[in-house]
């Protein structure tokens, strides 16, 4: 018997574990709030990303966000309508410290 698929805010997780091996990795699925709004999805559509990685030091708050979107290129047109990031890189002043 096959293992039953992931969940999309677990194949989410899975995905920027492999591309950016983060010391702290949150996600928050967010749909429920979003009930009867456009893009609505019960399977999940709108997500929450709370990362820390060394793969961020030197870059921009741009560049860090397009290194995640290229993770989840595969999930972006379809199945994520809505995503928000904190992306913080090992050694920013709050990358670990509690929000």
């Amino acid at each position: 018997m096959a293992a039953p698929p992931l969940r999309r805010a677990e194949r989410i997780r899975a995905l920027l574990q492999d591309a950016l091996a983060p010391e702290l990795l949150e996600v928050a699925d967010d749909s429920a709030a979003h009930a009867g709004h456009g893009g609505f999805d019960p399977d999940g559509s709108h997500f929450r990303v709370r990362i820390v990685s060394a793969r961020f030091a030197g870059l921009s708050r741009l560049a860090r966000h397009r290194l995640v979107y290229d993770a989840l290129a595969s999930m972006l047109h379809h199945e994520i309508h809505a995503l928000v990031l904190d992306c913080q890189a090992s050694k920013d002043p709050a990358a670990l410290g509690s929000r």
